[in-house]
């Protein structure tokens, strides 16, 4: 078969895939002759979100999330997922112990139920006296090294922040079989397998208590890593959590959802009516002063163009045009935003300890209702790198530039101006986390942890070889969100 006639099935298949989803979007059981609109994304509450279940914090059960759960339908809201990811950071961040007091150790940080791994995936070894270890510094999409406000902290110098990687023992077990089976030949590179229901990765930003005014640090989780750069001369430090991404697996959406936690005192939102960001105290990111543009989440090279003035960009992530209105994309507003203001209101009313300290940033998912498993997976790989698309139309749902200001810091745009961002240029963790790994296309590549693990694993590549791949990709990948 020539190339052109692959090509052309190629588009049949996708095409194929489109018009079924199609289908299934505008067709549904009838009511009084009316077809029912499966779709219910845009549904608001008026009730409180949270649940009283979930309180107190150390008894939050684990959200349902496989069969029987709220997602084991046909049409679901957008709330539900607010809530799986308010009430999933809630149970990892209950103390181990029956009480809520001070340094308590969080379930996340229990090895039992989920192991540190570095971006192979592989287990990092702890050291003594410390639960975790940090020497990763590299903002997503390698783009600079995140410093704090020197004004800030008790030390009066910048102070480099650090990232821990945590996955569930249901995800690397999954990833341990579907490595076999690409090694034995029984799984292509190019295939439309998902990781199981319940897998689970986080990611976790952290800084030196130094860097923080004291009159503050009571509102930070604390605990103590053991703190390195380039794997040499481990030093026991105390060390405060600023955010946390939560990934995870639950029914019908092999996609993950990806939400996002910051602490409520470090940055400000940039303000779209007035076209600047601004703070009157001096925070960990942000210097007492403002700033107009974006400056202040643009990296140079060698620095941030303008140093200690890290904002939000869009306030939970939802996209806003200059003058303060919202965006129009794929998820109506202000449902979901108003949705996720009220699940945060409702959590922190109800919280007593820490932890009351942080806020949900908003999470993104995609439009998988009415889909089979084979439709889903299908949906994602045809999608590919348009899979973060959030015009009109597109399947992204929730907040459409999804991003932390700790972690994504200088990649919230690809733009050189405020004036150039628009529905077309938002940028959100589909953005960089997508089907395609080099020149496959699978559901699983959507975590770069496993896509470097089977790089490493099958494809025999060394570390500082994938770090070189990745970098040229991910260059590649900021030139075309640049020209979008």
């Amino acid at each position: 078969m020539n190339k052109r006639i692959k090509v052309i099935y190629g588009l049949l298949f996708i095409c194929c895939i489109f018009s079924s989803i199609s289908c299934k979007k505008e067709t549904g059981k009838k009511e009084n002759g009316d077809i029912l609109n499966l779709s219910s994304y845009n549904e608001g509450s008026s009730k409180e979100l949270c649940e009283s279940s979930w309180f107190p914090h150390s008894q939050t059960p684990p959200p349902e999330e496989g069969k029987g759960s709220p997602f084991d339908t046909i049409s679901t809201t957008n709330a539900i997922f607010h809530q799986w990811s308010w009430q999933k950071f809630l149970w990892l961040t209950k103390p181990i112990s029956s009480k809520e007091r001070e340094g308590s150790k969080p379930l996340f940080l229990d090895s039992k139920r989920l192991l540190q791994v570095n971006s192979r995936m592989q287990p990092v070894e702890q050291q003594q006296g410390a639960l975790l270890v940090l020497s990763d510094t590299l903002q997503a999409g390698s783009s600079g090294v995140l410093k704090t406000n020197p004004a800030y902290g008790t030390s009066g110098k910048e102070t480099t922040v650090f990232y821990s990687i945590h996955s569930d023992v249901t995800m690397l077990e999954a990833a341990e079989k579907f490595k076999d089976s690409i090694l034995n030949g029984s799984l292509k590179k190019n295939n439309l397998s998902a990781f199981p229901v319940g897998s689970l990765e986080l990611k976790v930003s952290w800084v030196a208590t130094k860097a923080i005014a004291e009159k503050d640090l009571s509102n930070y989780y604390k605990t103590t890593a053991a703190v390195t750069r380039d794997g040499k001369d481990y030093v026991n430090t105390e060390v405060a959590m600023l955010g946390m991404h939560v990934v995870g697996v639950v029914e019908n959406h092999p996609e993950f959802i990806w939400a996002t936690f910051e602490h409520n005192t470090m940055a400000p939102n940039y303000n779209w009516k007035e076209n600047k960001a601004s703070s009157d105290n001096e925070l960990l990111l942000f210097q007492k002063g403002v700033t107009s543009g974006i400056d202040g989440i643009t990296w140079t090279g060698t620095s941030a163009k303008e140093k200690y003035k890290a904002f939000d960009l869009f306030q939970y992530g939802v996209p806003m045009n200059k003058g303060g209105a919202f965006m129009e994309t794929s998820q109506e507003e202000p449902i979901n935003f108003e949705n996720i203001e009220n699940i945060n209101l409702c959590v922190k009313e109800n919280l007593k300890d820490v932890w009351k300290n942080y806020f949900y940033n908003g999470s993104i998912w995609i439009d998988t209702d009415g889909l089979t498993k084979n439709q889903q997976t299908s949906l994602i790989t045809g999608l590919a790198k348009s899979i973060s698309n959030a015009y009109p139309g597109s399947f992204a749902r929730g907040s459409l530039n999804c991003a932390n200001a700790t972690m994504e810091t200088y990649t919230q745009t690809f733009q050189d101006s405020i004036q150039q961002i628009n529905v077309s240029k938002l940028v959100n963790c589909f953005t960089c986390h997508n089907s395609i790994s080099s020149n496959n296309n699978s559901p699983l590549y959507l975590s770069h942890i496993f896509r470097d693990y089977i790089k490493g694993e099958v494809d025999g590549k060394s570390l500082d070889q994938i770090e070189l791949e990745k970098s040229k990709q991910e260059l590649l990948d900021y030139q075309m969100n640049r020209l979008k």
